[in-house]
């Protein structure tokens, strides 16, 4: 099986909506190495190997300890600070107001390369939270080595003072030829290609070179795209027992479809077990602490 890194800063995420109001690490590298201990630790099938490669302040280190005494293997670029963000949710969760308080050092392919010597073609899951996370080039030298992952939502993230606003990828067209897989939501989607209409936009995607495109569309489910067969699968949402927090959910949905593809799951499957893991994640603050038993008996 295909290892599986993740290549993301850990947050530190200051969270409020109207019922919550707490401090907790957080974004894609955070999600994924707790979903991913909680699915491997708890699945009777061989899953592939997994790790971590993050970026965080001394100060953020006590979240990277948690991980590894969990099991994980984390690996820990310097940096002089965490990214700190600020999101602030209203009745509806679909929605936010988000804030950056802090920045971290960016992932460069020097920093990255004495990491990644000897891999064989691993599944790579960038995290990307803001523009510059991820240089152009990392995106290039990572697809010579192994299948690419992207998360859109960083590249869509200007930030202005400390305020986040949406802006356009100035390098899509270049780079998402070097993407297999791209998760998307509605929103980005929009941003991304001009199309509102979840069948256009998708092809269109496509023809700028993406292998695979993952579009959640919320309450309503998720579109999965592939280009090779120019086919698109619908899965529908399965509606979590309580709406307690959105926060992580995208990055939460990506990890569990990559963790079922390289089990050699087909994309509809894959796809269905994506979204009720992400439905299990709703109902609870902070990354996914669920099992394969779970999942599959929602599933069922």
């Amino acid at each position: 099986m295909r290892e599986i890194i993740c290549i993301g800063h850990i947050t530190h995420d200051h969270i409020v909506t109207p019922d919550i109001d707490l401090h907790i690490p957080g974004g894609t590298a955070w999600y994924f190495a707790w979903g991913m201990q909680s699915l491997a630790s708890s699945d009777s099938n061989p899953c592939s190997p997994y790790r971590l490669i993050t970026a965080v302040g001394e100060e953020d280190m006590p979240a990277v300890e948690q991980l590894r005494e969990a099991g994980v293997r984390v690996e820990v670029l310097t940096s002089p600070a965490t990214v700190y963000f600020e999101n602030k949710y209203g009745a509806n969760m679909n929605n936010r107001q988000q804030r950056v308080l802090s920045k971290a050092a960016p992932f460069t392919w020097d920093r990255l390369e004495p990491l990644l010597k000897g891999v064989d073609r691993p599944y790579f899951i960038l995290g990307s939270l803001l523009a510059d996370d991820f240089p152009l080039d990392v995106i290039k030298r990572l697809h010579e080595i192994g299948r690419v992952v992207v998360d859109v939502q960083g590249y869509l993230r200007e930030v202005v003072g400390e305020e986040v606003r949406a802006t356009d990828w100035p390098e899509k067209e270049e780079a998402l030829q070097y993407v297999d897989v791209l998760k998307t939501n509605e929103y980005e989607m929009d941003v991304l290609t001009g199309e509102n209409d979840p069948v256009k936009a998708v092809h269109k995607l496509g023809q700028w070179g993406v292998g695979e495109v993952l579009l959640t569309l919320g309450d309503l489910g998720s579109f999965i795209y592939r280009r090779k067969e120019d086919s698109t699968t619908r899965i529908e949402a399965f509606p979590p027992k309580k709406l307690v927090d959105t926060t992580g959910c995208g990055d939460t949905y990506t990890m569990a479809y990559v963790y079922r593809r390289t089990q050699g799951a087909t994309v509809h499957d894959a796809g269905r077990f994506a979204a009720a893991v992400a439905s299990l994640k709703l109902e609870h603050s902070g990354p996914f602490h669920g099992t394969v038993q779970q999942v599959n008996a929602l599933i069922h």
